[in-house]
């Protein structure tokens, strides 16, 4: 297999990239409707019949067509012999389309604690102490055993954290409840946007990304952004995710005679724009490093100014094609353009920026020695396969015949932090159930003795009463009959008494009347 792969031609020469420096990355700049697209469909083309595998972010939906091949046309045939391509197929690609929001091809997820608390910080928004906050979290589910797979992980993460503060600030220092509070409000509004799809399982294993056909053809992978790119925020930090967990996975490669793996990132800027300083450093730290695991970026852009100086420096193969110059500041954006590129001193590359037409480009490739080839003016090559995106029912027929389909169509939601916490709150739940009815058991059971006491003192009181009755009317029958003994002893003390006596003494004894 060659070293090189074509990328186009003037008629005398011809540019070729070189697949043992492809992993030194690369830049396609150029204002709208100059054939970006284009050059970007041939770059991958040329690097999936090399046998390297490609992933790159489709915004307007235009890369889908690498899964159809091209059909015959007369600017083609007229630009294949221009160029001498003998060799010229139109063909299809094999292709796997993926989506963050399971629309338009497989759903891409990575769990919470894959995506990590500096890049969700950076993500957010968060001041320093609100980042302090969420590297506790992570510290926390860490020490716990605990997993973050999802968004709700790590907000029932987040509400148990607000919950036990007291009890964890000793050990993970002071926990703020606003900072918390912020935290989630900021989930809230991502899940509100949708993008609660990319986190979960099965997450993306890398290793689909890097397949290779039968035959021996990189697979392509496309990504649609025509959603994502509505969220460039998401977007930048997924793409960073994405080159930071093949930067740690890899292993070292050194000198290949061909990368690994190359990415393309449409619309570049959104990376940097409005990126704080730590995420721009860890962005040039990947790019820098990364080309040693055998990966190639390749960014898409609008002019070269869109990439920070230390990121644009480390970018050896370019293609350039036309800017305008309306504004003082697009002036400026050329004049960057054309110092990036090596001279020629056949043409003032300012000047030819400006003029060039759809289809050509500033091409300046790097050598075996790792180079920069003076600047050249060429015409793009033709792709093989289709100028355009893929019809609805064309995309389904292609993701029909994924591997994949069957491994990440369907969500898996496992046991993780939601669920321990929320077996936890619903332990601790019936624990104080069974204690407040432990307690109201205890109260009743009080209740029913001071019941049963005071029925008791009721009964004593009542028996107490009746005897006191009682010992009344004995003492009132006894006095009667003293009463009675005292009149009746009287009485026979008297006269009349006497009379009774002697006329009661008479009877029983006979005596006379």
């Amino acid at each position: 297999m060659s070293q090189y792969f074509l990328i186009g031609g003037n008629g005398q020469q011809s540019v070729q990239l070189n697949l043992r420096m492809a992993n030194r990355h690369g830049l396609i700049a150029g204002a709208t409707g100059t054939g970006k697209t284009v050059s970007l469909q041939v770059l991958a083309e040329g690097f999936a019949k090399a046998g390297v595998p490609v992933f790159m972010a489709d915004i307007k939906g235009d890369l889908s067509g690498l899964g159809k091949a091209g059909k015959p046309h007369p600017k083609v045939d007229e630009r294949v012999q221009l160029l001498k391509i003998s060799d010229y197929q139109q063909r299809l690609f094999p292709c796997i389309f993926w989506d963050l929001y399971a629309k338009n091809g497989h759903p891409v997820r990575a769990t919470i604690s894959d995506f990590g608390p500096l890049l969700l910080a950076s993500f957010f928004d968060l001041n320093e102490t609100q980042t302090a906050v969420l590297y506790a979290a992570f510290k926390i589910a860490d020490d716990q055993g605990m997993l973050l797979l999802d968004l709700k992980d790590l907000q029932a993460m987040l509400n148990w954290m607000k919950d036990e503060r007291k009890n964890l600030e000793d050990e993970y220092g002071g926990i703020s409840e606003a900072s918390i509070a912020a935290i989630q409000r900021r989930l809230m509004m991502l899940g509100q946007e949708s993008a609660d799809n990319f986190f979960g399982e099965p997450a993306l294993d890398l290793n689909h990304l890097m397949q290779t056909t039968l035959e021996g053809t990189g697979v392509i992978n496309i990504l649609d952004a025509t959603t994502l790119v509505n969220q460039p925020k998401l977007y930048a930090i997924f793409l960073l995710w994405l080159i930071s967990e093949l930067f740690e996975n890899l292993p070292e490669q050194g000198d290949a005679d061909k990368p690994k793996l190359v990415f393309f990132f449409d619309e570049a800027h959104l990376l940097f724009n409005d990126a704080p300083k730590l995420l721009v450093d860890k962005i040039e730290q990947v790019v820098r490093l990364i080309r040693s695991k055998g990966v190639g970026i390749y960014f898409i852009s609008q002019s070269p100014a869109d990439i920070p100086d230390a990121v644009l420096g480390q970018l050896g193969n370019r293609i350039q094609h036309a800017l305008r110059a309306f504004t003082p500041k697009d002036q400026q954006a050329v004049k960057i353009a054309a110092q990036t590129f090596r001279p020629n001193p056949a043409f003032s590359t300012d000047n030819v920026i400006t003029e060039l037409g759809i289809g050509e480009a500033l091409v300046s490739v790097l050598d075996d020695k790792g180079s920069p080839t003076p600047v050249e003016r060429i015409l793009i090559a033709p792709p093989g396969s289709r100028i355009g995106p893929l019809t609805a029912e064309e995309r389904n027929e292609v993701m029909s015949r994924s591997p994949y389909k069957t491994i990440y169509n369907q969500m898996i939601d496992r046991e993780s932090a939601y669920e321990v916490l929320k077996a936890r709150v619903t332990q601790q739940q019936q624990s104080e159930q069974q204690q407040k009815v432990q307690e109201q058991l205890r109260i009743e059971q009080e209740r029913v003795f001071k019941e049963q006491q005071k029925q008791q003192q009721q009964i004593q009181r009542e028996q107490t009463r009746v005897q006191q009755q009682a010992q009344r009317a004995d003492a009132k029958r006894e006095s009667a009959a003293e009463a009675l003994a005292k009149s009746a002893a009287r009485a026979i003390g008297s006269n009349l008494g006497r009379q009774i006596v002697r006329g009661i003494l008479g009877s029983l004894l006979g005596g006379r009347r």
